[in-house]
């Protein structure tokens, strides 16, 4: 039996490629030879001319979110734009709350109160 394939993506050539599992392998983009990361069983990649997405993309994958498939088949919600992006940061900033949780939050709650003397 095959073993199910997985994506991964380069960010430099805004590249993906779907290739088997192997934890102990290191994969390599076939453009530009730098590493691949791997994104998870659930990504659907963005449109290479589509700049916004991608950089969209790089922030989620900088703060270690993944696209694995979930429970009810998956990964659930991930921001699209770089708008939810700015979004969720913000919230994150004010919050406390770890930047890769508020990141994957369908809805932001309302900003927390601001306490005397906090700039804006």
């Amino acid at each position: 039996m095959a073993h199910a394939k997985t994506s991964y993506v380069c960010l430099p050539c805004r590249a993906s490629y779907k290739q088997p599992y192997d934890r102990d392998r290191e994969r390599v983009c076939p453009r530009c030879a730098q590493p691949l990361i791997h994104v998870g069983s659930a990504f659907a990649a963005p449109r290479r001319r589509d700049t916004a997405a991608w950089r969209t993309l790089s922030v989620l994958l900088h703060a270690g979110v993944r696209f694995h498939k979930g429970c009810c088949g998956g990964p659930g919600y991930r921001p699209r734009t770089l708008g939810e992006v700015r979004e969720r940061m913000t919230y994150a900033r004010r919050s406390g709350e770890p930047i890769a949780r508020s990141l994957v939050r369908h809805e932001v709650p309302s900003a927390p109160p601001r306490g005397r003397g906090e700039r804006r």
